[in-house]
């Protein structure tokens, strides 16, 4: 068997840098796709969370073909919520396109994958992206980028990266920024040259590992791994190599190979290329595919631990059962089951009748499995997000992230203010031009819980704040949360617009008249500080002198209407998110006002 050439190379960059665009671009100017094809924008982000809000959750493949050469290319997350994700797919791969904004530069989750990338001791190409911005700056965005890998002891081969210019929306790239506008050939040709050849030779052993699982309905789980030695083929005999270090017998029925956006069948693979294998029901992330005769298992992965939980229950809510064909705790059981096969950076426990203890790596991440579990007719409650501490040394530790905020300059004070109360540390402040400030802090994960929503509304909806994992930290205490009460239906019934009219002077509420309440659940955020009982339902007692229709001179302010995230971000440790195909409502723990009572009581 004739050895081909591979190049297997990984995009990763900081959330909305532009690589999702940049890989559509490349499977469009390879000419994997026929003139009369016809294909959409960010063609790999397949999942319909992904194309709504703009976001890769999931790390794809793809491959190319240029001048004969194979380019395997994955596209990875940028959120920090899925940095497991990225770490596996780097062990994959043998160089990366790194992606920085030509105005943004250097960014909190760039630092993280960098981190990952120097310390697998990669061979980076740094691809300045989006220079056609009239802001952009790609000289110090370069000057940036050496620094953080000077910063992070890149050694002398990865200081001295290759630089590509390119605008991936118009199809741009560049050796040098005053060359005149080309097409994608010259990035083709730094990765051609640049990236090196896969080791591993056909001679070997068969010898594979496994980065990412997918599900089929019909072939059941399929694990994607790159071929390190040897070769593989449809049919044949190999043992399952697991991280405890069991071996276990398996076939492959199945063997994939990756073409653009297609996936066709093939007889055998060989060392140097990504597949994807089926038939081995038991077979999980970081698993190695061996030789039966000559078993040689490649080290396990290192999978970054979860640092945030929600409980996921049963709705017991009065409405309960009224919108959701899915409501049982076996179904939650079941989907839940199913997340975790696929999604190894999640864990689940069961920690009472009908509830599940889940954990991931940031509220973005369990809240896109709640909206995803809500489409698929799944009816449940969440409890408010918490930390997860460990013990060292009889040392109660708690994560902390790094949290970059850039921010019109007049906001900053209140920013700073904020974030004080919140436990954070300011480490610097530098100005960005044109009225902005980037301010580092490094604050406990837990500060971080709620304050999104209040940080667009203390910047207008102007300011940007991101943040990564950094460490685990000796637990703090005295985080502030939320300010404000809430306003409680005592009633049950549908609101009405003439007491919801006279209850918008008491705060923000949640609800529109017509909207079905009961007692315990939350209809508003309170002006003040303190819980306040209202009545939603009470409606004006008509005599022969007024009528009916003088209701309608009632001029309601649109109430706010929070999405999964805003109010999971909104609800205290005594409050409840219940989530329904239909409708996402918030109530408190403990329905029943005299036990709410005595509960905070004994909280206090």
């Amino acid at each position: 068997m004739i050895k081909k050439q591979f190049r297997n190379i990984a995009v990763i960059a900081h959330v909305d840098h532009g690589k999702t665009t940049l890989v559509d671009e490349l499977l469009q100017q390879s000419g994997t796709f026929a003139e009369h094809e016809n294909v959409s924008e960010r063609m790999l982000d397949s999942n319909d969370l992904e194309k709504e809000r703009g976001i890769t959750i999931l790390s794809k493949n793809t491959a190319i073909n240029y001048k004969g050469i194979k380019i395997n290319i994955i596209d990875t997350p940028g959120h920090a919520d899925f940095g497991g994700e990225v770490e596996r797919v780097l062990r994959m791969v043998d160089g990366v396109l790194l992606l920085v904004d030509a105005y943004e530069g250097v960014m909190p989750q760039t630092k993280f994958v960098v981190k990952k990338m120097l310390a697998l001791g990669l061979i980076p190409i740094v691809v300045v992206n989006k220079i056609d911005k009239p802001t952009a700056e790609p000289d110090r965005v370069v000057d940036e980028v050496f620094d953080l890998f000077v910063q992070m002891d890149a050694n002398d081969e990865q200081q001295d990266f290759t630089v590509v210019y390119a605008s991936a929306k118009n199809g741009i790239s560049k050796l040098d920024i005053d060359d005149e506008d080309s097409n994608f050939e010259p990035l083709f040709e730094t990765i051609i040259n640049v990236i090196p050849e896969p080791t591993g030779s056909l001679e070997n052993p068969t010898q594979l590992q496994v980065f990412t699982l997918d599900y089929d309905n019909y072939v059941g789980k399929i694990g994607i791994a790159r071929v390190f030695n040897g070769i593989i083929e449809r049919g044949q005999n190999i043992l399952l190599a697991k991280a405890n270090g069991e071996l276990i017998k398996g076939r492959v029925s199945k063997l994939i190979g990756f073409e653009g956006l297609n996936r066709k069948e093939i007889d055998k693979a060989q060392a140097g290329d990504i597949v994807a294998v089926a038939g081995i029901e038991a077979v999980d992330v970081g698993d190695s595919i061996v030789d039966i005769n000559k078993p040689m298992p490649l080290d396990p992965l290192h999978i970054e631990e979860p640092t945030l939980s929600v409980v996921f229950a049963v709705n017991d809510s009065p409405l309960a059962g009224l919108e959701g064909k899915n409501v049982t705790s076996n179904k939650i059981q079941e989907r839940l089951d199913k997340e975790i096969q696929t999604n190894i950076a999640m864990k689940f426990e069961q920690i009472g009748e009908g509830k599940f203890k889940v954990s991931g790596r940031g509220e973005l991440q369990i809240t896109i499995l709640a909206e995803n579990m809500r489409r698929e007719g799944f009816e449940f409650s969440i409890s408010r997000p918490e930390v997860i501490t460990k013990i060292e040394n009889g040392v109660t530790l708690e994560p902390f992230e790094h949290l970059v905020i850039d921010t019109p300059e007049e906001f900053s004070g209140t920013i700073i203010e904020r974030l004080g109360k919140r436990k954070a540390e300011m480490i610097s402040m530098i100005p960005m031009g044109e009225g902005y400030q980037r301010i580092e802090f490094e604050i406990p994960a837990k500060g971080l819980i709620g304050f999104r929503g209040q940080f667009l509304t203390d910047t207008k909806g102007e300011g940007v704040m991101n943040h990564s994992f950094l460490e685990y930290r000796p637990q703090v205490s005295g985080v502030e949360t939320r300010s404000n009460g809430a306003l409680i239906s005592t009633e049950s019934g549908e609101a009405v617009a003439y007491s919801l009219n006279s209850l918008q002077a008491r705060g923000i509420l949640f609800v529109s008249p017509q909207a079905k309440v009961y007692p315990g659940m939350i209809i508003g955020e309170h002006a003040r500080p303190n819980d306040l009982d209202v009545n939603p339902i009470k409606g004006k007692n008509l005599t022969n002198v007024r009528s009916s229709g003088a209701d309608e001179a009632i001029k309601l302010v649109p109430p706010k209407f929070l999405s999964l995230e805003q109010a999971l971000e909104w609800i205290e440790d005594d409050e409840l998110l219940e989530v329904t195909p239909k409708n996402i409502r918030i109530r408190k723990r403990e329905l029943n006002p005299t036990l709410r009572r005595r509960a905070a009581k004994n909280r206090a």
